[in-house]
């Protein structure tokens, strides 16, 4: 029961950056951007917990971060070396619990979504 407002997408061509931010009504102890392509299931990208603690989905390792403003309740995800399988709607969600998995089954705020399209 948090509104979250993403903002950020674009369209860039492939090796370019982006990076997305998420504006929460409140502080929650563990959130993450998830993603889906047409056709696909969704899928977990990057969570991060109270801690700071993050788990990052294999394919993007070394190319994107998340991290958190909490003074500002806002979440981001930075991503560099942007590739065209990385096109797809982009979701912030937040989930009351400490351990901050990938998978979805915990996370009961979701926002609007927010496009990033990569070209090649």
């Amino acid at each position: 029961q948090v509104q979250l407002v993403e903002s950020g997408g674009g369209s860039v061509q492939a090796g370019g950056s982006l990076r997305l931010s998420c504006a929460a009504s409140r502080k929650v102890y563990c959130m993450g951007w998830f993603r889906q392509a047409p056709g696909k299931e969704r899928e977990g990208v990057a969570t991060i917990e109270s801690d700071a603690y993050t788990k990052y989905v294999d394919s993007v390792k070394g190319r994107f971060t998340i991290s958190k403003d909490n003074a500002k309740n806002t979440l981001y995800l930075q991503m560099n070396s942007l590739k065209p399988e990385d096109t797809a709607m982009y979701y912030c969600a937040a989930a009351a619990v400490i351990w901050c998995p990938l998978g979805p089954a915990p996370f009961s705020s979701w926002g609007q979504g927010t496009q990033v399209t990569v070209s090649s």
